[in-house]
């Protein structure tokens, strides 16, 4: 199965990578960096529009550069307070080439209230580098998550959910579309 994923950054890859990996053999991924078209800070429903357009803008570079794929996959994350409390969520898109469309989420973790507004008005990289420094480690794969939950959790794992969420549309077949 060949999988095209917007992104670079090696542990959304990986993370995507183990969820295909659950349900599809020999899974091929190869990431693409493209623009989300949301803010740098996404906020609600921004984050699913950033998940959303990577993937159509992927869809588009792959056809410009006549790149074929089975799955094209987006992963966007940002601060929500959909239900009331400010969390940070990731939102995974995956699309085929008949534009079937599934969505998921990752586990969201909390947002202190003294520090939401520092992330709305930076982004949470920012407001984690003068809480708990800088961190090339944290940056790279692991993500702030990783130190927030006394590495049990990292970024790569809260990818690798998402992305589970999002394949139930497509492991299940037409029982749950």
């Amino acid at each position: 199965m060949k999988v095209l994923i917007a992104t670079k950054n090696q542990g959304k890859i990986e993370g995507a990578k183990r969820a295909l990996e659950r349900y599809f053999k020999n899974v091929e991924i190869n990431g693409i960096a493209v623009k989300s078209c949301v803010s740098d800070q996404p906020v609600n429903e921004e984050i699913y529009n950033g998940a959303k357009n990577r993937v159509e803008n992927l869809k588009k570079y792959a056809k410009e550069n006549k790149i074929e794929a089975d799955l094209f996959l987006g992963i966007e994350s940002g601060i929500n307070n959909l239900l009331g409390r400010w969390m940070i969520t990731n939102i995974a898109v995956i699309e085929d080439n008949n534009d079937f469309e599934s969505y998921g989420t990752s586990p969201s973790f909390p947002v202190p209230n003294n520090v939401v507004q520092k992330v709305l008005d930076t982004n949470l990289s920012d407001v984690m580098d003068i809480i708990l420094g800088e961190d090339k480690q944290r940056h790279n794969n692991s993500g702030g998550i990783n130190i927030l939950t006394h590495n049990q959790i990292s970024r790569i794992d809260l990818t690798e959910y998402a992305f589970i969420m999002t394949l139930t549309k497509y492991i299940n077949g037409e029982k749950w579309r």
